[in-house]
């Protein structure tokens, strides 16, 4: 399985909630740089928070891809989801190539789990940051970090 993880591009401070901050423009920008490492790949599935700066930002790697599947929304990706669920959820879905797109601290602690088996040291991921993990099964420990791209 190859596994993707992709923190939302820089959002505004200010909105009248944590769920409705948009991207600035930076962030776009962001996201486009990050968006070329998945040029080619075969993604089966694009799964993203429902948090506006994760949905604009999937729909941003969408857009850069002919071959890219449609985004699918799920709940299980905000920011305070735990790392555990995610991965009974990927774990369910049975899909050899993803993308998940969603936010702090839940990526970090995602990576980390999935890589060194514990949450101690979160990967550190900042805004748009590009996590490729690569692995038999997606299990705590279990998935090799095999690139880590910063916008």
């Amino acid at each position: 399985m190859k596994l993707w993880v992709l923190r939302h591009g820089e959002a505004e401070l200010r909105a009248n909630s944590d769920a409705e901050r948009r991207l600035t423009a930076q962030g776009r920008e962001q996201v486009l740089r990050s968006a070329l490492h998945l040029q080619g790949q075969p993604l089966q599935a694009i799964l993203a928070s429902p948090y506006v700066r994760a949905q604009q930002t999937a729909a941003l790697v969408h857009g850069t891809s002919n071959l890219a599947p449609p985004v699918t929304t799920v709940d299980w990706l905000t920011p305070d989801s735990d790392a555990q669920h995610v991965i009974a959820m990927l774990e369910k879905l049975e899909l050899e190539e993803v993308l998940l797109v969603s936010h702090q601290p839940l990526v970090g602690i995602l990576v980390a789990l999935l890589e060194q088996g514990h949450r101690q040291q979160p990967a550190p991921l900042g805004t748009a940051s590009l996590a490729e993990l690569e692995g038999d099964w997606p299990l705590p420990g279990l998935m090799t970090l095999k690139a880590l791209h910063h916008s």
